[in-house]
């Protein structure tokens, strides 16, 4: 299972996602491929995100049975808790 959230991304970038993945909300994708087609996507997100920000989540066989990488400054960030990943949502200062 591939999931990869975009933020502030061309639409562009979305419809070229969309021949691989389905996105069942505007910036979410989710799907299942190969590892190779997994990395070349997050490549190809990356390399065209024109300043936004990213996360992928994707099966592994970790404990939690999944890992995270994340680019840019998306609006969640993941953090390490004695081995476990874990989402933080940003605080907006005052």
């Amino acid at each position: 299972m591939v999931v990869i959230i975009l933020e502030r991304v061309p639409d562009r970038l979305k419809g070229e996602l969309t021949r691989w993945l389905l996105e069942p909300k505007s910036g979410v994708f989710v799907g299942h491929c190969s590892a190779m087609v997994r990395d070349k996507l997050w490549d190809m997100a990356f390399n065209e995100s024109k300043g936004g920000g990213g996360m992928l989540v994707y099966s592994a066989n970790t404990e939690q049975g999944f890992e995270m990488k994340c680019f840019g400054v998306p609006s969640r960030d993941v953090i390490d808790i004695e081995g476990l990943r874990m989402v933080q949502t940003r605080e907006n200062p005052a």
